[in-house]
Order: C-alpha cells, then sequence, then structure tokens
C-alpha cells in the first residue's frame, strides 16, 4: 500500500534500515537508546529494525555500557565480515586493487604497473581480472560475499542501459570502452556481483568526504592532482558527488598543447606530467627510464635541497609556475561553486604536500573573488594514495546502504547474453 506521498510499507523499512545502518557505521557502536534519537525512529521501530538487522547477520553485539540506574545497554556495530567491497584505481603508474571488509578494513591488496602498455584497454581489463582474482584467494574469501567491485577510471563515465558504463578518456586513447561489459566477459565472478564504474575523481572525493578531511562539510571540492588534474564537487545538491573536468578549463589561449589535443589547458600546465615535460625543456635533467612519481620526487629534492645546498633554479621556477597555475585553477573553482572546503589529493598533489600549498593557497585567493575566497579553505586531503581505492570500495557500499542493507540485484539476464553476444562478435577469430 502506498501512502500519500506514494512511499509504500516496503519504501519505510528501506529507509529505516539505512538510518540505523548509517548511524552504526559512522557513529557505532550505539545502544537501541541511542539510535532513537540519532535516527529519529521510535524505540520501537529501532527494536524492529535492529532485530531484522541481526538476523540477517548485518549487525552485532559489541559489549556494553551502564544505564543511569537501570540495566546496562547492549552496543551494536556494523559486523565487518557480513560482506566485501573490492575497490580498483586505474591509476597512471598502476591499477591497484584492494579487498575490504564491510568497515572498508583492507583485507588483501594487488597492484600491477603501467609501462609500455599504457592504457591499453585488454592489458587495463587483464590486470583487474588478475587482481580481483587474487585478492580474493589470498583472503579465501568468497564471491558470494562480495556486494559489488567500485573501479575508478580516468575519463567521464556514461551508464548506458544496454551497455552499462562507457569510459570516454579522451586524454588515455579511450574512446566509448565498454569497460563494464569487457569486464563481464570471461569473468569469473558471479552474475550477481555488479559493477560499479566512475571517475577517479569522483571516488577520491568520496573517500575523503566520508572518512577524510572533507567529513563534516556541505560543500566540498576534491582535486585529484596526478598526471593530469581532476576535481569532484559535492554539494547539498550533488550528495554523491559529480567529477568535473576541470583539468581541461582554457587558461591561456593558444597555449601549450594538452594530452586531450587542445590548447592551454589547465592541465597541460598543473599536471604532473605537464610539469616535467616543462623540466626537461628548460633544461633539468630527470633520471632517465624513471617513472612519473620517481621524476617528480627528483625534481622536488633538486628544487628544495638540504640546508646549505644551491638548489636547482629550473627546477624552482617550474614549480613556483605550476603553484600559480594550480592556484588560478582552484580560484575557477571558488568562483564557480563557492565551496567550504577544497582538498588536494592524488600521488602529485601527496607529494608536493606542504611545500606546494602555501602557495597554491596565495595564488587561489589572489585570483579568485574575495567573498568566496574568505569563506574557503584549502587543504591536503587525509586517505594518502589509497583514497581512489577506497573511495571505488565505497561505491557498492554506499548503495548497499541505500537498499536498506539488501543486496543488489544481478544484472538481468535479458542483458548479459546481449552483451556476450557482442562482445563474441567482435572478439578475434
Amino acid at each position: 500500500m502506498a501512502g500519500r506521498n506514494g512511499r509504500t510499507v516496503r519504501d519505510l523499512r528501506r529507509a529505516n534500515r539505512t538510518a540505523v545502518l548509517q548511524r552504526l557505521y559512522f557513529d557505532g557502536p550505539l545502544s537501541r537508546f541511542e539510535l532513537g534519537p540519532a535516527t529519529g525512529l521510535s524505540s520501537g521501530s529501532v527494536s524492529n529494525v535492529v532485530a531484522d538487522l541481526v538476523a540477517d547477520g548485518l549487525v552485532e553485539e559489541a559489549g556494553s555500557v551502564d544505564s543511569d540506574g537501570g540495566r546496562p545497554r547492549t552496543l551494536l556495530r556494523v559486523a565487518p565480515h557480513s560482506g566485501h567491497m573490492i575497490g580498483v584505481d586505474v591509476g597512471e603508474t598502476r591499477v591497484r586493487v584492494e579487498l575490504f571488509d564491510l568497515t572498508l578494513t583492507e583485507l588483501a591488496r594487488a597492484e600491477r604497473p603501467l609501462e609500455q602498455q599504457g592504457y591499453d584497454v585488454e592489458v587495463i581489463v587483464g590486470h583487474i581480472r588478475d587482481g580481483i582474482a587474487e585478492v580474493l584467494a589470498t583472503e579465501g574469501a568468497s564471491p558470494e560475499l562480495l556486494l559489488g567491485v567500485g573501479v575508478g577510471v580516468p575519463g567521464i563515465v556514461e551508464h548506458t542501459a544496454d551497455r552499462g558504463a562507457v569510459v570516454h578518456g579522451q586524454t588515455i586513447g579511450w574512446d566509448a570502452v565498454p569497460l563494464e561489459e569487457l569486464l563481464r566477459f570471461g569473468s569469473q565472478l558471479p552474475d550477481s556481483v555488479r559493477y560499479f564504474i566512475d571517475n577517479g575523481a569522483k571516488t577520491l572525493g568520496q573517500a575523503e568526504m566520508w572518512f577524510g578531511a572533507g567529513r563534516g562539510a556541505d560543500d566540498a571540492v576534491v582535486v585529484l592532482f596526478g598526471s593530469g588534474v581532476g576535481a569532484c564537487l559535492v554539494s547539498a545538491e550533488v550528495e554523491h558527488g559529480r567529477a568535473v573536468e576541470w583539468g581541461h578549463l582554457t587558461v591561456r589561449v593558444r597555449g601549450r598543447r594538452c594530452r586531450c589535443g587542445a590548447l592551454g589547458c589547465l592541465e597541460a600546465y598543473a599536471g604532473a606530467e605537464s610539469l616535467l615535460a616543462r623540466w626537461r625543456e628548460e633544461g633539468g635533467r630527470p633520471a632517465e627510464g624513471t617513472d612519473e612519481e620517481t621524476a617528480l620526487t627528483a625534481m622536488l629534492a633538486a628544487a628544495y635541497p638540504p640546508e646549505g645546498t644551491e638548489p636547482d633554479p629550473v627546477a624552482l621556477a617550474v614549480l613556483e609556475e605550476t603553484a600559480e597555475y594550480l592556484g588560478a585553477g582552484l580560484s575557477d573553482l571558488i568562483n564557480l561553486f563557492q565551496p567550504e572546503r577544497i582538498l588536494i589529493g592524488g600521488w602529485a598533489g601527496l607529494q608536493l604536500g606542504a611545500r606546494f600549498l602555501p602557495a597554491v593557497r596565495r595564488y587561489a585567493t589572489t585570483y579568485a573573488l574575495r567573498h568566496p575566497a574568505e569563506q574557503v579553505t584549502i587543504d591536503l586531503g587525509r586517505l594518502g594514495p589509497d583514497a581512489v581505492t577506497v573511495g571505488a570500495a565505497i561505491l557498492p557500499l554506499a548503495d548497499f546502504f541505500g537498499r536498506g542493507g539488501r543486496r543488489a540485484e544481478p544484472v538481468s539476464a535479458d542483458r548479459l547474453p546481449a552483451w556476450r553476444a557482442a562482445l563474441e562478435e567482435r572478439a578475434p577469430r
């Protein structure tokens, strides 16, 4: 039966289960008495929901606390081993796969470096599949306990009804890559396990907002600073975040050519790849054959040597110019979205860290409008290099919570044969 607002009894039960699960997850352990005011539910509703969740194995007892003159109150928490999630980061130097329990404690990880093959689609798909198999085997985890596999990727992710998640990654040479199809075809996982694929900046933002420096903020922009740059906007209107192609704002007319093919993009000046390229062009000498992370470490050491040693003036000048471009790019985000916080993450952002941040803040406030600039704080993210992977694992977890702790429906049977047929038709003979 539907109520006046169109909500059914089933909808209400799901919403009540979601409310209790989320409060226990973020604020637990809690007693039934504490769950009432925390969720806005009556004591009777709390008791019924808790009984259901305990019966489902999702909630367990976690000790007790004394009450005021009465019997001790039993504490409850989300049961960590009642479900697993896998998070995947298709990064710029490696593919990282991690297995988590329901409380996002890491259980196992696998990494595959990206070298000469770069972003070859078949290589990436193979790395993801192998990584998933490896982490499940390491922990001896049952695929039946998987709530889903979250994948963070570069580029724009389009969610289609017939092909699942399709990735448009112009900077990495991916033109409408049906990544979800490719991962499903030949997968050893049951068809009931769903894939949740989204932009890596969005998964980074999700992680920082749930567990990192964004927690408690109503409006924030989380910046992914690596080989390229991207951002995720989170606000009251965009609860789970929206990836924005911030790296491809034009900051200089007829400027340097970006990886996307356009001229003058922010990424062509502020991304680590372009930063290192400009150092080489000006006579810098990063070690040959090293990856970007190692080369950036060498550049930082040259620009900021131990006390008593002369800095490399070229490296220092390029870094200072990059700080200005990055600060100017942040000023656009400040003016457009007026966020409460801006958080900088990604491997390059974390490497540059505290040395870079004061200059970036100074340039951002210089270029931004005064009032929104006075309201924003600019800081580093707190979750380190695993933030994208954690955020990817949050995608199936958030879906699980939204369903009241019920597992997602498997991909419909009528879609899977169509996917398989399409892929078999394209497969080489």
